[in-house]
């Protein structure tokens, strides 16, 4: 009798969890999902978007997936990324609520805060403050310039020889974004910042890791001392860090004269002293540490994409400074107003964006409220997950698209076009805030470092490995180059 129970509660249970899989009247299709599981046994933990590739193919470019018990639609292929990101922008704003990737953000900052009026407070307040701090200005570039001297001086330090040349680019875009948020640079050796880029590095494989997806699948193991936990801990230390530069500057600013984003901020809350405003320490904290992340990441891992493909495509390099050396002849340094007299040079920079694709999956989205997709019905809450890969190298949007190829970005004639399907930084109101910084840090590095330096793929290097390590931000594998100075300028 004892048994027949159990087993009758056992089937009324499973009922129940294969109910909870079930999707909605209209949703997008997908494949059947386990109770508890979802299609976790569909996706290739280690990098989904292979996975997500192949149902695809099965599914067409809008279908669903179960993340345990949470429904998620997939975007993929320009049509149903523009639809969701662009025409019906603000019905696809939102943040996802119960995630990892939340925790870790602490839900403040600017990134992973839901769309409404602390997000676009936020917002709004860093497109000004890069604004007026110099960006797309002259004093922005004078930044940048200034900071591209000491990647040259460690190039000439290494002149003839090889080296691996990661920490060199992340500690450079690192120190780009410094200036603008603590008025500072760093020593390429300083332990603080090097602290926090390897925070940022492990971080980005732990939150599209394996390990994430447990926590967002299995609420119970939350509190359990589990790997993801490491991703907690890189977060509370560079808030330590965060806060002590913080409190640096609330003793030695002087109000209405800002120099940098802390200071800025610190007088927007002075103006916002009641209590119902958004501004505040603990915001500013992550607020920080989103930019900082956002600065860093993604450029370093786009010039480091760049300059693999320059050292193996010797003759892509080559036309490259002959485009240079003819439109700076008789300039002492490159500007970004340069970049129009320069179309090959852009179509090569935009080609490593393209196959850098360094945010893989975006950052998660959800629906604000009940909306449609191609066709479908998605009821307001639904996680949204883009699939960056299936627009950088659609069939038919590309002349090669699962190649590196500059004439992907030129016409027939030379000139430098950019196709719609060219979205590395997203679309609509929430595309990346730093994308006009991160286009002139990327011209103005490669433009003047090819100018001056010759990158050699090393003879012992092996065979270049272009598969990029998985992560939250995607980078190319560690890889060594070789570095001469150009016998002529």
């Amino acid at each position: 009798m004892l048994a027949s129970v159990i087993l009758l509660w056992f089937f009324v249970f499973s009922l129940l969890l294969l109910f909870k899989c079930r999707r909605p009247k209209n949703f997008p299709p997908g494949p059947w999902a386990l109770p508890i599981l979802g299609n976790l046994h569909h996706i290739n933990l280690k990098n989904p978007i292979k996975s997500f590739e192949q149902l695809r193919r099965t599914y067409g470019n809008v279908y669903s997936l179960f993340i345990g018990f949470q429904p998620a639609v997939i975007l993929n292929g320009v049509q149903a990324m523009k639809e969701a990101m662009v025409t019906k922008a603000t019905d696809f704003a939102g943040r996802p609520k119960d995630l990892f990737i939340n925790e870790v953000g602490q839900k403040k900052g600017v990134i992973l805060v839901d769309y409404g009026p602390v997000w676009k407070e936020h917002r709004r307040f860093a497109l000004m403050t890069l604004r007026n701090f110099g960006l797309g200005k002259q004093s922005m570039e004078e930044r940048i310039l200034g900071e591209i001297q000491y990647i040259m001086t460690t190039l000439e330090n290494n002149n003839g020889k090889t080296f691996w040349p990661r920490v060199m680019f992340h500690n450079a875009a690192s120190n780009i974004i410094c200036q603008i948020l603590f008025n500072t640079r760093y020593n390429y050796d300083d332990k603080l910042i090097n602290v926090i880029i390897h925070c940022f590095v492990e971080n980005s494989k732990i939150i599209n890791g394996p390990w994430s997806l447990v926590y967002d699948s299995f609420p119970v193991v939350r509190k359990l001392p589990l790997p993801f936990r490491k991703a907690l801990k890189n977060v509370e230390t560079c808030k330590k860090i965060i806060k002590d530069l913080v409190k640096e500057h609330k003793v030695t600013r002087i109000p209405g004269k800002p120099r940098d984003l802390i200071d800025c901020y610190l007088d927007e809350m002075d103006k916002r002293c009641d209590g119902d405003s958004s501004f505040s320490e603990e915001q500013l904290f992550i607020y920080l540490i989103d930019l900082h992340f956002a600065g860093t990441d993604t450029t370093s891992n786009t010039l480091l994409t760049a300059f693999l493909y320059l050292m193996t495509y010797p003759h892509v390099q080559e036309r490259c400074q002959q485009e240079i050396d003819r439109v700076l002849a008789g300039k002492e340094q490159a500007s970004f107003d340069d970049r129009g007299n320069m179309p090959y040079v852009q179509a090569v920079l935009h080609e490593a964006l393209r196959l850098s694709n360094t945010v893989p999956l975006s950052v998660f989205h959800s629906t604000t409220k009940d909306t449609n997709l191609m066709g479908y019905s998605i009821p307001k809450g639904t996680l949204i997950i883009q699939n960056m890969y299936s627009v950088l190298n659609e069939e038919g949007q590309w002349k090669f698209p699962n190649e590196f190829h500059p004439e992907n970005f030129l016409n027939e004639q030379g000139e430098f076009v950019k196709p719609e399907a060219f979205m590395p930084f997203s679309a609509g109101p929430r595309m990346c805030l730093g994308e006009g910084l991160a286009r002139m840090e990327l011209f103005l590095v490669m433009v003047t470092l090819l100018r001056k330096f010759k990158f050699i793929w090393p003879e012992d290097g092996g065979k270049p490995d272009y598969t990029p390590v998985y992560g939250v931000t995607q980078t190319p594998k560690p890889y060594r180059m070789k570095v001469q100075l150009r016998t002529t300028p």
